[in-house]
């Protein structure tokens, strides 16, 4: 098997070294193109207006100065002459569940490797408003390998991207692997935090709030939340086809 791994959190990120670790463990034939620089929040975004640079760190060891989609794309269409069995996109650092998969970038990896016909997954370590410092890395590290040859083994649906979560929890607290579907908050915890530089001119910085929420059962919110693996399969096309079904009389 060929697994090619990216991220969003840079070539030089903690979860990166977790990641190798997990791919280890499936291969022996490891490629690695990440972004030289952190990309969290990037999404889908492409390098368009800007050229891209490439370095090469070690064999099959590769930093470009983009996107994670930009990292997937050059890999597979510029540094690796045979394409990859597998894409591995992570681990990132802090949960990507309910609507943080929308801005994504470590899910953005993972979503082009499925676009170029490859079975990709995201992983995520996820952390507590109280252990942001001290993650459990050794969550996703002991159970990382056993969870995508158990799903890979399985078989990924053509088209589908797999999302899988690791709880903050000890790896011997994991209550298990659960297949859940994409949660929804029950609050917008986005807000805009005004500082002012010593100048006295003003500049903003994106925050969170931290509250307690109490998510659906089935969700992947639920399942982190009483330490379970989260696997959630998530679609490429965006069509509500409910909303189609009830917009289809506009049609004429």
């Amino acid at each position: 098997m060929r697994v090619l791994l990216t991220n969003d959190d840079g070539i030089h990120a903690p979860g990166l070294e977790i990641l190798e670790e997990i791919a280890a463990g499936l291969s022996d034939d490891v490629w690695i193109v990440a972004p030289e620089y952190e990309q969290s929040g990037a999404s889908r975004s492409l390098s368009l207006t800007e050229p891209l640079r490439m370095r090469e760190l070690s064999p099959k060891r590769f930093a470009v100065q983009g996107t994670p989609t930009d990292c997937v794309i050059m890999a597979l269409r510029h540094v690796m002459e045979v394409p990859p069995d597998l894409v591995l996109s992570g681990v990132n650092r802090g949960q990507n569940v309910a609507d943080d998969v929308q801005y994504s970038g470590t899910i953005a990896g993972a979503q082009e490797g499925t676009l170029l016909g490859i079975p990709s997954m995201a992983l995520s370590q996820s952390y507590g408003w109280g252990s942001r410092s001290k993650l459990h890395w050794e969550c996703a590290a002991q159970h990382g390998t056993d969870t995508v040859k158990h799903i890979y083994d399985h078989g990924i649906p053509p088209g589908a991207v797999i999302n899988v979560n690791f709880p903050d929890c000890p790896p011997d607290q994991v209550q298990g692997l659960e297949v859940t579907r994409q949660g929804k908050r029950d609050q917008n915890l986005l807000y805009i935090d005004e500082r002012q530089d010593g100048r006295g001119f003003p500049y903003y910085w994106l925050a969170f709030d931290r509250k307690d929420s109490d998510p659906r059962d089935g969700t992947d919110l639920r399942a982190l939340i009483e330490n379970r693996i989260s696997v959630t399969p998530l679609l490429q096309n965006l069509t509500d086809n409910d909303a189609l079904k009830q917009l289809s009389d506009l049609t004429g």
